[in-house]
């Protein structure tokens, strides 16, 4: 194998398996955006592959078990919602929570669907010229599906919301400052209750994603600590949809390196590489003054209680 193909092939996988890794991180972002740091990104999206694996295997048709995992993501999501909104619960807890909600509901019905292939499977697509493209055709035009595509277009979609229109920068404002906000008549608790919406959909549709396209198969603990890396992603982006597609893809290539240089570099230092990326980048932006310079969300984690503050 050439270095080209071995460069193209490495780009394309990583395009694939960041595709989970960027629709959390989208979701993350908003919610964060928001002021509601939501830790059971795990757990949502581990609840949105077993759902959507069951669904495409009983009705064999995966995008319904996409839809059904979207939806039982969100659903997801509104627990914690409820918990760190409107009880004013500490958001660590119930994010916590809601990952181990998630990874034990999903491992007691999971039982017995674990070995079974899926009847239909979201199919793989080559975009006919574009992926005769010299080097950028086969990475991106190429043996991807319609969820890589859908998920690219959404960061600039979701930026393009953020920074550009009312909704935008009514979601930043309840993030920055919602005693500010709430004076000027937004509802804050609404703002939040559908930022937080907006994170479990995505992330159960990263979920499903995985389980039923990219790996069609349900695997107990299958999403393997990705909740975990969104959260470091989406500190690694700023909060900036933009800079969350870079992360993911970024750390996706890293995952993808681990296996492919395990001929020249020891496998377990190779594995253990992208974690430890992502725990660096959440210890070197995790200092007070960076983190303020960096833009993080000044109401982040902090409930919202009307004229308390």
């Amino acid at each position: 194998m050439g270095w080209e193909t071995w460069i193209v092939t490495t780009l394309s996988r990583s395009l694939a398996y960041g595709t989970p890794l960027l629709l959390g991180t989208l979701g993350e972002i908003y919610a964060e955006r928001s002021g509601v740091l939501n830790l059971g990104v795990e757990g949502m999206m581990i609840m949105g592959a077993y759902s959507g694996f069951t669904t495409a295997y009983i009705t064999g048709n995966p995008w319904l078990g996409i839809l059904v995992a979207a939806v039982v993501g969100g659903a997801f999501s509104l627990i914690h919602a409820f918990t760190s909104v409107t009880l004013k619960a500490n958001q660590v807890v119930s994010g916590l929570s809601l990952t181990m909600l998630g990874l034990g509901l999903s491992g007691m019905f999971g039982r017995g669907w674990e070995g079974k292939p899926l009847p239909a499977t979201i199919p793989k697509i080559t975009v006919p010229g574009l992926s005769k493209i010299p080097f950028l055709g086969p990475i991106f035009f190429e043996g991807q599906n319609l969820i890589v595509y859908m998920a690219i277009l959404l960061v600039p979609l979701l930026w393009y919301i953020l920074y550009r229109t009312r909704i935008g920068i009514t979601i930043r404002s309840v993030g920055e400052n919602p005693a500010t906000a709430d004076s000027l008549g937004i509802n804050v608790d609404r703002v939040r209750y559908m930022c937080v919406l907006i994170g479990g959909v995505l992330a159960g549709m990263a979920g499903g994603y995985l389980s039923v396209a990219y790996r069609p198969a349900w695997t107990e603990g299958m999403t393997a600590g990705m909740g975990w890396i969104v959260i470091a992603l989406t500190i690694f982006a700023f909060w900036n949809p933009a800079y969350g597609m870079l992360g993911a893809y970024l750390f996706a290539a890293l995952y993808h390196l681990s296996f492919r240089l395990q001929p020249w570099v020891s496998p377990e230092l190779l594995k253990a590489m992208p974690y430890a990326f992502a725990i660096l980048v959440l210890i070197f932006v995790s200092r007070g003054t960076l983190k303020k310079r960096i833009g993080a969300p000044a109401a982040l984690s902090l409930p919202y209680t009307r004229g308390e503050e």
